[in-house]
């Protein structure tokens, strides 16, 4: 069978400080109007989730188009991993070896660690997570919570956890749309409230809570999140652009690029088209605009894409492009080569 560009189901999950600004990138969401759906899913290929991140279910995207319509990801893999990864490994359990969201936080969401290298070694049921929050929207006056204040250390901490006050302890950044933060294992974390982010991490939702801004309802996890917390990382607000390339009238920015992932936002102008590189698996997030994927040599194949689309494209695929019918802003996710 012929390989195509997959478009994925997202996955919902209600949180007490989510809202309904995904409506905004033209999604119907489940619930009534009262639901607070914090986080959607749109590349996941979990066996098991933790409670207290993705409440303790697995979670497999579902493709919505094509040939493999209702078929998973994991089962799509299955059959076909070689010419949709290409050169690029799985996660050592055999799955995707990203995790893709997008975060609506109404309120502040809990300040949080996922769990360190050194932590993972003694505690195999945890899984290390490194991500990076690039920003669509926020309200006017947002923050995003990117670390600890310089100089702060553990004592620090534990007093301001029994005082309530650790907020007066976080590297608190503004929130600005296109912004994107790098946010590694064991770096104490929070998004705050009125801010919309696209989250590109490794395949884990270990989470563990430090602080819930009094809400008092959810449980915390002190003593795991204290023996996971980087103390030596500087104040995190230090934000640097990457590269820019710019290929005819496309631009193209370098936001993150680490060990995991690499992520570049590329901007189409309307009525304009630009070549996606083919031979490695990529994920496309579509942050705003419209157009088309297209894709084959001879016989030429096009998918429509607008706001909240998120496409995985095999990294089999020939001759891919994107032409904008509006301008359009994308997030172009890729993995290292193996080192």
């Amino acid at each position: 069978m012929a390989l195509y560009p997959l478009l994925l189901e997202p996955i919902y999950k209600e949180k007490v400080w989510g809202g309904r600004t995904l409506e905004t990138l033209g999604r119907t969401l489940p619930g009534e109007k009262g639901t607070r759906v914090g986080e959607s899913w749109e590349v996941a290929d979990l066996d098991s989730t933790s409670p207290s991140g993705g409440g303790g279910d697995a979670a497999h995207s579902r493709i919505r188009n094509g040939p493999w319509i209702k078929r998973t990801l994991d089962e799509v893999l299955a059959d076909f991993g070689r010419p949709i990864m290409g050169s690029r490994p799985l996660a050592e359990d055999g799955r995707f070896p990203l995790l893709l969201k997008y975060l609506d936080a109404r309120e502040n969401l809990s300040v949080q660690v996922h769990p360190s290298s050194a932590y993972v070694a003694d505690h195999p049921e945890a899984r290390a997570k490194s991500e990076a929050w690039y920003i669509v929207a926020a309200e006017p006056g947002a923050v995003i919570y990117t670390g600890l204040k310089a100089e702060v250390v553990q004592g620090d901490i534990e007093a301001a956890i029994r005082s309530g006050t650790v907020e007066e302890l976080l590297a608190a950044v503004p929130a600005v749309p296109g912004d994107c933060h790098y946010l590694p294992s064991g770096r104490c974390h929070a998004l705050g409230a009125g801010v919309l982010v696209a989250e590109v991490g490794t395949p884990s939702d270990t989470t563990f809570r430090v602080y819930d801004w009094g809400r008092g309802d959810r449980e915390l996890h002190v003593d795991q999140a204290l023996a996971c917390m980087d103390f030596t990382t500087p104040d995190a607000s230090r934000w640097e652009p990457g590269t820019e390339e710019v290929r005819g009238a496309t631009t193209i920015r370098n936001k993150v690029a680490c060990e995991h992932f690499l992520i570049d936002e590329w901007s189409v102008p309307a009525g304009s088209e630009s070549t996606l590189e083919t031979g490695e698996v990529s994920v496309l997030m579509v942050i705003a605009g419209e157009g088309a994927l297209g894709w084959g040599d001879e016989t030429r194949h096009s998918l429509a894409v607008g706001p909240g689309s998120t496409v995985l494209v095999p990294a089999a695929l020939t001759a891919g492009s994107i032409s904008a019918t509006n301008s359009v802003t994308l997030l172009r996710v890729t993995i290292p080569e193996p080192s």
